[in-house]
């Protein structure tokens, strides 16, 4: 009969090869998310500190160098007009509903001021 490993045995194996594929995880998530997404520092300086501090390196990637999608605030992208999650995340789309109310309600003016022209170019005028 063979031994049977031990728990502590098996984590001898199996932390190293968790602690590597998180490490391996990040630096090909550095490598390939779009610059605009990284916070911080430099794409090159982040696949640097995670490979020097391991896990502690990824855990930071994660938590303070990736942008996630949809965050903008302070992070945002100079230049770059954050896009709005829904509606009423947008600002100027109740502004539009008012300003497409208004418009209706001058058009609609508009139409009622000509047929009262109309209306008056067609009575027959007195004298005639």
């Amino acid at each position: 009969m063979g031994a049977r490993p031990t728990i502590g045995g098996m984590w001898r194996v199996i932390l190293p090869l968790v602690l590597t594929a998180v490490m391996v995880f990040s630096i090909v998530d550095i490598s390939t998310i779009d610059r605009s997404r990284v916070r911080h520092l430099p794409k090159a300086v982040w696949i640097i500190l995670v490979i020097l501090t391991s896990i502690l390196g990824s855990i930071l990637w994660f938590a303070i160098g990736r942008e996630r999608r949809g965050q903008g605030g302070s992070h945002a992208v100079p230049g770059r007009k954050p896009r709005p999650l829904g509606p009423e995340d947008d600002p100027n789309f109740i502004d539009n509903i008012d300003q497409r109310r208004l418009n209706r309600e001058q058009e609609e003016r508009i139409r009622d001021l000509e047929r009262q022209l109309r209306d008056l170019d067609d009575e027959p005028k007195p004298g005639s």
